[in-house]
């Protein structure tokens, strides 16, 4: 199958979405399937890479979201799409992207949204009036214009069975189980935090500042490390101040952040409407314990290797943590049920599907 892949929102810095993005790409072409991903930048171009053929549309950037591009011309994507005559498409973005389900229906391609976001939970952090019904009635127009809608989470789905849509189908994200892993683990003295994540506002990484200084409170010898960039980041490091905080911005070089994972003694997951959590699940494949806001996706991915918190302040949860060693294995044990091999199998088990009902 040609499997034409269009996303938004995805720079070199991106994180979770261009980590599935890329995975899935990989295993797509691995599995003899020909992947396309359609992306914006800041100029045109057209590669083969390791994930398959990526083309890059120029979009303008969109400095208030920290400054991600969009592909924004209609009728250029669409003349894409018709050039490249995909056999199934598969959109990453419900926002500026969910007209495709139309294109692709009016071409009779078979069509797949992958819900990487909670719609609600984005007007909530947006402080949008009437953000639920605006939500339901959104998410009821993503789920006519695609043939299905995947969700990588119960979670993530709620939002869609919340008004009986029927072509919702659950497929977890994977991790990379030989890149993270546990034996990165450089021994350190103290207690070291980390929180991977991207600096903005929905990503509440201030949460882990506030545990950071609830712990220098208590006399507890810890120090965080934040790993990650975006709009907050100067707001933060001001925050920090006096406190044992060390930002080391985005970290480009994966296995650098492999080692910061697997050496910490806990990982704070604080993003309260997280669908599925790659950062996450990357610490527990080095067999390192998380903390996850109660409010996202996480407790259920993590399971009983980490724990939820409420508010926030997570020094408590922090505390716990470290009092059960036997967390470490059960981060490792936790992460091997998630390889990318069973993403890739339950991706392409739905474009099959869809596929062949439109043949």
């Amino acid at each position: 199958m040609r499997i034409v892949r269009l996303a938004n929102f995805v720079t070199h810095r991106s994180g979770g979405l261009r980590t599935a993005l890329r995975e899935l790409g990989r295993g797509y072409l691995a599995a003899g399937h020909e992947p396309i991903l359609i992306v914006p930048g800041a100029h045109a171009s057209d590669e083969e890479t390791g994930q398959g053929r990526v083309i890059t549309v120029p979009g303008p950037k969109i400095n208030f979201i920290g400054g991600y591009r969009i592909m924004l011309r209609r009728k250029a994507i669409s003349d894409l799409l018709v050039a490249l005559r995909p056999d199934c498409l598969e959109v990453s973005d419900r926002s500026t992207l969910r007209w495709t389900g139309a294109w692709a229906k009016a071409h009779n391609v078979a069509s797949v949204m992958v819900s990487h976001e909670s719609l609600d939970g984005l007007l909530r952090v947006a402080r949008v009036p009437a953000r639920r019904p605006l939500a339901r009635a959104l998410n009821r127009a993503t789920a006519a214009a695609y043939d299905r809608i995947v969700c990588t989470t119960s979670w993530a789905a709620r939002e869609f069975h919340a008004f009986g849509a029927a072509n919702v189908v659950e497929v977890p994200l994977g991790v990379d189980l030989d890149l993270f892993h546990p034996r990165h683990r450089t021994e350190h003295p103290g207690i070291t935090l980390v929180c991977a994540t991207r600096l903005s506002i929905e990503k509440r990484p201030q949460r882990a500042l506030t545990t950071i200084a609830s712990l220098a409170a208590q006399g507890f010898p810890a120090r965080l490390i934040m790993a990650g960039d975006g709009p907050l980041r100067q707001r933060l490091q001001r925050q920090a101040e006096g406190l044992p905080v060390e930002f080391t911005g985005f970290l480009h070089d994966r296995r650098e952040l492999a080692r910061l994972l697997a050496s910490a003694d806990v990982v704070l997951a604080p993003g309260p409407i997280e669908t599925f959590g790659l950062a996450a699940l990357e610490a527990l494949a080095c067999g390192t314990p998380v903390i996850a806001s109660e409010s996202s996706a996480l407790p259920d991915v993590i399971g009983d290797a980490g724990l939820a918190a409420k508010g926030e302040d997570f020094s408590a949860e922090v505390l716990r943590i470290l009092a059960d060693p036997s967390r470490r294995d059960k981060a490792r044990a936790r992460a091997e049920l998630f390889g990318w091999d069973v993403a890739v199998k339950g991706f392409l088990a739905v474009h099959e599907a869809v596929h062949e009902e439109r043949r």
